[in-house]
């Protein structure tokens, strides 16, 4: 038999739905059995002589009536409006803005066949009202009070596409009030009151974020904090869920949703989804995943850092079994969060407060052990680019360093000891000092390398970033992405040791340009180089010695060149006979041309597996004279070979050249980059177009994300590259190493976006001058 309806009332009154049971997710009591709930609705009130704050928290009686529950007034805000008498609605001295708009109703505004009712809308310092009509007494239907966590979105131009109507959406607490009218102005003006109103509002703080500066205060006094502990079961573990976050979010505000493959709703929801997943690790039998997951959260929706530090010092604070496996998830969790995270200023010393603590009450344990190891990474994170990876998560939940791999061209690779922080700087000179390169006058850097790519590592750049975007390229590449560390920019190559280990670098390198074909010279040249090539890896001609893949050893691109070019049919300029070709190519004359395309493609690859063979044996033939040669010996002789080309030395950029921005089409060069000039090649052409030195170029900087400018003297030049900050980095670093003179300033157009500073690093280089590095003076390049 059903309860009747006042019954049923005064049992919810009995049992009580308390803000800390319905808001934030506690059902904790007192040791002391108390059943009562206490029922000021936000109460501060003075404890002792101690001057200890308590916070108890609850809210109003929810009545399960239908026909209660179905009013569309905010019944947990209405005591906050003053009740309005029988004036009539135009005569409210409170009114800012009033007006008629149509409200959606149920069903929606983009269903063609319900309209949008139209009410009378009042804007006043406290609330958005609406009522039957503007005559003498008429019905208030509604009413949204607005406070600082309240949102309004702006009219959507899609949506007056779709409606006809422009939108106004006001997010409340419990309810939203999406608004249209005919006019766009009107939707505006609206929009601007109401938002007018709600940043008037004293911003509202959540009883964390008080008990949180209360806690700060009383640090000092151990009885007071124990007390406000004690006395405040939302500072300490719970085993119930959170219905509502701990720390304050907009309602209903539609603006954090992250790009990518992932859809969040709004940030109140995911923090309440966010704790479910944090009480599922307490179980989990490998949390490395659902870690990952939760980082991945915090990554994509920033303002949430802060409520996930603030939920895991909650459930790390007095658990049900302190040391248990679900306490360390909680402590592993927290420790990838250090690494890579920073909260607030509010929420970082709380946290620190909570490390303290959680140290001096549980001494050598696997807690206090997190808890330092957490402080030391909170004084070093800087933010992540990319979350940790499985094995990064894996390596943090041991608190130990990870092992980065870093390929050295001609030297076996170097296995580095690396932290969350270790930044490609810090990688950079220990490998100077480790292969003994700290007396050359020559730069270094970290690449990362790929079939596709390879591009210098920032010093600045964290490289467990790069590892994490590697090893997500390795899972499609083949051969895997690695990290390597090569030469950057060469300013003396002509005095490096022959038996040394940079020698051995700079014979790979070189061999590594000959590959890509940018060192320009005859085919004979480039057989005599992979004969070279051939007697440094494997000394003296042997029919049992192995042999690389030609492409390995000889430029594929000269190959292909041999091949003939395909025939270009003209197009047929009767409109007959291109319908009766089209016809024809959709039936059976259309498997004649695939077949006899494909039969020309079996043809083209004959070819070139001949052109190769004929090439390889051209190849041998020189080998074998180089009998006797010894492997420092080979090397020398590569490099001299290549050094006669003059642009050896530069680093090579494919560019666009056009001389105005309404110029003639662009022209396809060679942007050489060395440390004594900037030259242009024709690709192919050992000599260059024209040449100019530093002392030459006024200035110098990017128009725009694809068009780097270069001024040289009374002229303009603009390339389009997809190596603009490449290009100005290294510039840059040329300048910086010479010191001789203060390098010229980027010029951009008042229309583009700032370009970098010349001293600041961009993103993803390589720095002018690192610890590694020869410094210039300071005044030659940061004055």
């Amino acid at each position: 038999m059903p309860f009747p309806g006042g019954l049923w009332w005064l049992l919810c009154c009995r049992q009580g739905f308390t803000l800390l049971r319905r808001d934030y997710g506690e059902a904790d009591r007192e040791a002391d059995g108390e059943a009562e709930e206490e029922e000021a609705s936000f109460e501060l009130r003075a404890q002792g002589d101690q001057g200890s704050l308590e916070v108890s928290l609850s809210q109003p009686t929810r009545s399960s009536s239908g026909s209660e529950r179905s009013l569309l007034v905010a019944e947990e805000m209405r005591s906050l409006i003053a009740e309005k008498g029988p004036e009539p609605v135009e005569d409210d001295p409170d009114a800012l803005v009033k007006g008629w708009l149509q409200r959606e109703v149920r069903g929606g505004v983009k269903t063609p066949w319900i309209r949008p009712r139209k009410y009378w809308f009042v804007l006043t310092p406290d609330s958005l009202d609406y009522y039957s009509s503007n005559e003498k007494g008429a019905r208030r239907l509604g009413s949204l009070v607005l406070t600082s966590l309240c949102s309004v979105l702006w009219p959507d131009k899609q949506t007056y596409k779709e409606t006809g109507y422009w939108n106004v959406t006001v997010f409340g607490r419990k309810h939203c009030y999406r608004l249209y009218t005919e006019h766009l102005n009107e939707a505006v003006h609206w929009v601007c009151a109401v938002q007018k109103v709600i940043d008037s509002k004293v911003p509202v703080q959540t009883p964390t974020q008080l008990l949180m500066r209360d806690v700060e205060e009383h640090c000092g006094s151990p009885e007071v904090l124990e007390q406000i502990y004690r006395c405040n079961p939302i500072l300490r573990y719970t085993s119930s869920p959170l219905y509502a976050p701990l720390l304050p979010f907009p309602y209903g505000s539609l603006d954090q949703s992250a790009p990518g493959p992932r859809s969040y709703t709004t940030l109140r929801d995911e923090a309440v989804k966010l704790f479910n997943s944090l009480q599922q690790l307490e179980s989990e039998r490998d949390p490395v995943p659902l870690m990952q997951g939760v980082l991945q959260t915090c990554l994509d929706l920033p303002p949430l850092v802060d409520e996930i530090y603030c939920q895991l010092v909650k459930q790390t604070t007095e658990p049900a079994a302190p040391g248990g496996q679900g306490d360390l998830h909680y402590w592993q969790l927290l420790t990838c969060m250090s690494c890579t995270f920073l909260p607030s200023p509010p929420v970082l010393r709380f946290l620190r407060f909570h490390l303290d603590r959680t140290e001096s009450r549980f001494p050598a344990s696997e807690m206090a052990k997190y808890a330092c190891f957490i402080r030391e990474a909170l004084g070093k994170t800087k933010g992540r680019e990319c979350v940790p990876s499985l094995e990064e998560i894996l390596v943090l939940m041991r608190r130990q360093e990870m092992i980065c791999t870093v390929h050295c061209p001609g030297a076996p690779a170097c296995s580095v000891a690396i932290s969350s922080h270790t930044t490609a700087e810090e990688v950079a000179r220990e490998l100077v000092s480790r292969l003994g390169l700290s007396q050359s006058p020559n730069l270094f850097a970290l690449y990362e390398q790929s079939r596709r790519r390879e591009q210098p590592v920032a010093s600045a750049t964290l490289l467990a970033d790069v590892l994490t975007s590697l090893a997500g390229e390795q899972r499609e590449q083949d051969p895997p992405c690695r990290l390597c560390f090569k030469h950057y920019g060469f300013l003396d190559t002509d005095n490096v040791p022959r038996d040394s280990l940079e020698f051995a670098l700079l014979f790979e390198q070189a061999h590594e340009m000959v590959l890509r074909g940018y060192v320009p010279t005859s085919e004979e040249t480039l057989q005599t180089l992979a004969a070279l090539r051939l007697q440094s890896l494997n000394s003296d001609f042997s029919t049992h010695a192995p042999f690389p893949r030609l492409e390995e050893l000889f430029p594929p691109h000269v190959l292909h060149a041999r091949l003939p070019a395909p025939r270009r049919r003209t197009p047929t300029k009767c409109r007959g006979a291109r319908l009766r070709a089209g016809l024809l190519a959709g039936g059976l004359w259309g498997q004649v041309l695939a077949k006899q395309r494909a039969e020309r493609d079996q043809r083209l690859r004959g070819r070139l597996r001949e052109e190769g063979a004929s090439t390889m044996a051209a190849i041998v033939e020189k080998w074998k004279l180089l009998q006797g040669m010894g492997r420092p010996e080979a090397m020398a002789a590569y490099v001299a070979l290549v050094r006669e080309w003059p642009g050896f030395g530069s680093t090579l950029f494919d560019v666009d050249l056009r001389a105005s921005p309404v110029g003639a089409g662009p022209q396809r060069l060679w942007l050489g980059i060395g440390a004594k000039a900037v030259s242009l090649y024709k690709p192919g052409e050992p000599e260059p177009l024209d040449s100019f030195c530093y002392g030459r170029i006024s200035s110098f900087g990017a128009s725009d994300r694809s068009t780097f400018r270069l001024s040289v003297e009374d002229r303009d030049l603009l390339f389009e590259t997809s190596q603009v900050d490449e290009i100005a980095q290294l510039l840059n670093t040329y300048l910086a190493s010479a010191g001789a003179r203060r390098p010229p300033r980027p010029q951009e157009p008042a229309t583009s976006p700032p370009a970098p500073d010349p001293t600041t690093p961009p993103q993803g280089l390589c720095p002018t001058a690192g610890p590694w590095q020869h410094r210039p003076p300071v005044g030659s390049f940061h004055s």
